[in-house]
């Protein structure tokens, strides 16, 4: 078994650990914007294969006193590179975190490189050359007071990138926060879902993957653990063809997504079409002021400008009482959910919450809330 730990955004903690143990993680201890896991490598490759809210997998290889350069540099040397890399590999390291000597991410990165090449060329006479967009190695540098971690990175890019999504529209959410908030609001595939603000369709994409069991990585070409020495190539097979006969053929329940903006509708049906959704969720233009339900009861979760990214909080004000009135006047028997970060626009909605769930959207502190409409 190894240990292992799971970046996330921050406030999402806790959906992340119930996802990591929906998937079969133990020792599961949530931390700040991460969650600590042990597990073997079957579940190091489920987990990059199947997580919707993680952002990377990450597997500490070493843990040691950094107060400066100097002893990064000489702990990062003590380690045998020749186990995971040779000169003909190329290599990234990514540093997050810092002190008061180590405060320059690239250069604390740059001691990292230095020390494992300067150790090949002592026993090689050649180095791996620095491949920052798709290396053979990736590694990730977390500093914290006058400690440090150094990892392997299983997953390479950002787990958040599942692949499906090439057109972007105006400060879309990203597909792990989308997913977290499925989780907050218990979403129940059983029941109709309807994003009246859908954008460039992310909401109503994510909810289809998971009410269809797709599994988000098999969208992407690459994870960084294929490249590692010991990758099982016959495993992750195995494990990607588990996952698509897991696939449900039809939804429970219809997923619906509407949008003011037709340019942007046609940028979410590009999106649904890449994911396999085209015609499984229906995308359609329509101002908000004229939606409607499409059935008796059902879920609704929008996320709507706060001012800070789209428009002044002016314009914004009556439309957030809008949204209070439509969802009051014509969603009785519904559950809604809106994504807030902005107090002032959220008095206008005029509602009773039932729940209030703090979470961040980058790092724009938000609140998802929770509206019974009866």
């Amino acid at each position: 078994m190894n240990q292992y730990f799971a970046t996330v955004a921050r406030g999402l903690e806790s959906s992340a650990a119930r996802e990591l143990e929906r998937l079969g993680a133990r020792e599961i201890r949530p931390d700040f914007a991460g969650v600590h896991f042990v597990g073997d490598r079957p579940l190091l490759y489920r987990v990059n294969l199947w997580a919707r809210t993680l952002f990377r997998v990450l597997v500490p290889i070493r843990e040691f006193p950094c107060a400066n350069a100097k002893m990064l540099y000489r702990e990062v040397q003590q380690i045998q590179w020749n186990e995971y890399l040779e000169p003909d590999n190329t290599l990234a390291v990514r540093c997050t975190g810092g002190n008061k000597t180590l405060n320059h991410t690239y250069y604390s990165a740059l001691q990292v490189k230095n020390a494992i090449v300067d150790q090949q060329r002592q026993e090689w006479g050649k180095r791996s050359s620095v491949d920052a967009k798709n290396p053979d190695l990736q590694l990730n540098l977390h500093i914290h007071g006058d400690r440090a971690i150094l990892s392997l990175d299983s997953s390479g890019h950002s787990l958040h990138r599942r692949g499906y999504r090439q057109a972007m529209g105006n400060a879309p959410l990203k597909e792990t926060l989308a997913a977290a908030i499925l989780d907050l609001a218990e979403y129940d595939a059983t029941l109709p879902f309807f994003d009246p603000l859908c954008g460039v369709g992310t909401l109503p994409l994510e909810a289809g993957l998971k009410a269809l069991n797709i599994a988000p990585g098999l969208f992407r070409d690459r994870f960084a653990f294929m490249t590692w020495r010991d990758f099982d190539a016959p495993l992750w097979e195995n494990l990607v063809l588990e996952a698509k006969n897991s696939q449900r053929d039809a939804l429970p329940a219809p997923i619906y997504g509407s949008d003011r903006d037709s340019e942007v509708i046609k940028l979410a049906r590009v999106n649904a079409q890449n994911c396999g959704l085209a015609n499984r969720i229906k995308l359609v233009q329509k101002e908000f002021y004229h939606i409607e339900p499409p059935s008796d009861r059902g879920i609704a979760i929008c996320n709507p400008p706060y001012g800070e990214r789209i428009g002044e909080l002016r314009e914004l004000g009556d439309f957030y009482k809008a949204i209070g009135d439509i969802l009051k006047q014509r969603f009785t028997g519904w559950v809604a959910y809106i994504l807030s970060g902005n107090k002032q626009l959220t008095k206008r909605i005029g509602l009773r919450t039932s729940a209030r769930i703090p979470v961040y959207n980058g790092s724009l502190p938000c609140t998802l809330l929770k509206y019974e409409l009866y």
